[in-house]
């Protein structure tokens, strides 16, 4: 599994090239050692790999753009980290779907919950009904301990994470651009980027960074949205939305589709009154959402799993840890441990994933 900061460097630097999408990058991955090996290859050896010749003469006459150094810098200056299939905090939803990103760029962090998610979309323009219906089911939801998963665009999405955080809950945004601060898009939605973060959510992305909104990566990233949750709730879409290809995505991934019926003369009633025409659960509560996922019991579930401190030592250290890094002298000075106590315990706290370590000494809260 590639943890190495070279293999991090590397895998960042092969998802620069637009045409290694998941399939060809998890060709490259199963066939050369490591990434750098990957990286690096010669024209027959990607073709050996399983890529077409023409892709891999595209591949290795653009390669020199491309500066691993470069990105790993970038990365480190915004903390944003990479996680791949084989590592243990991938989704495990995620891992079910047909084509799983290869790689997802991140912010934040991803939580054994997550695994209690459901995908809420809709349509840019939302009425006053659908601000209403969307608020008050997310908030319901969250209280129920669910995360939710949207994909920060205006309308509907943007309600869905900011009801969830007003809620005091966890949600994760799904990118269809690079997940760096210049290329979240849309730009009014950066400082809702940052707090979903600071609120111990997550951003993600399986594009690279600088990558710009796309059109046509935004289907390509409706799958995850999808692909993240046991359902995908349908608000109001329009007969053309987004949203709907979201919703057709999780009927391929044998996920469960609701959709909250509307007023049949509106235009962004069309989407999800069709929905349910076609079998999707018609919806009007958060609990009617929660009973068809058969999820009555999830706040029961989620405590037993949660990890217990199995010292005073770890105790003292869990309560002082958060999703901000912070420096093991701080730790050292605000547990009144000493430092090789807290290094030990740290160490042992590590390898039971309660927390991790960013490097340079600097920890946090891993759940």
């Amino acid at each position: 599994m590639p943890t190495s900061s070279n293999d991090i460097k590397y895998l960042a630097s092969l998802s620069c090239f637009q045409k290694f999408g998941p399939v060809r990058l998890k060709k490259l991955l199963n066939f050369f050692p490591n990434p750098e090996a990957s990286f690096k290859a010669t024209t027959n050896e990607l073709m050996q790999s399983g890529i077409e010749e023409n892709i891999a003469l595209e591949f290795v006459s653009t390669r020199p753009q491309i500066i691993p150094e470069e990105l790993e810098e970038k990365m480190a200056r915004e903390n944003i980290f990479i996680i791949t299939p084989d590592n243990e905090k991938y989704p495990r939803l995620l891992t079910e779907i047909f084509t799983p990103p290869q790689i997802i760029y991140y912010k934040g962090n991803f939580e054994t919950k997550d695994e209690f998610s459901l995908a809420v979309v809709g349509t840019r323009k939302f009425t006053s009904y659908g601000k209403q219906v969307t608020e008050s089911i997310v908030k319901n939801l969250v209280q129920n301990n669910l995360t939710i998963v949207s994909g920060l665009a205006f309308g509907i999405d943007t309600l869905a994470h900011s009801a969830t955080l007003e809620a005091k809950g966890r949600t994760i945004a799904v990118l269809g651009t690079g997940i760096d601060r210049t290329s979240i898009y849309p730009t009014s939605n950066r400082y809702l980027a940052e707090k979903i973060i600071a609120e111990g959510g997550a951003v993600i992305s399986e594009f690279p960074l600088g990558t710009p909104p796309l059109k046509h990566h935004f289907p390509q990233r409706n799958r995850i949205i999808s692909g993240l949750s046991l359902g995908t709730l349908v608000v109001e879409a329009g007969e053309k939305s987004g949203a709907l290809i979201t919703a057709n995505q999780a009927l391929e991934q044998n996920r469960e589709v609701f959709a909250v019926p509307g007023n049949i003369f509106s235009p962004v009633s069309i989407g999800p009154n069709k929905l349910i025409k076609l079998g999707a659960k018609a919806v009007t509560s958060a609990e009617e959402i929660i009973e068809a996922l058969n999820l009555t019991q999830i706040k029961t579930y989620i405590n037993n799993k949660e990890i217990i401190p199995e010292s005073p030592a770890e105790e003292k250290i869990i309560t002082l840890l958060s999703h901000e890094p912070k420096h093991i002298n701080e730790i050292v000075r605000e547990s009144n441990l000493d430092t090789a106590t807290t290094n030990s315990t740290l160490v042992v706290m590590e390898m039971k994933g309660m927390v991790r370590n960013l490097g340079g000494m600097m920890y946090i809260k891993n759940f």
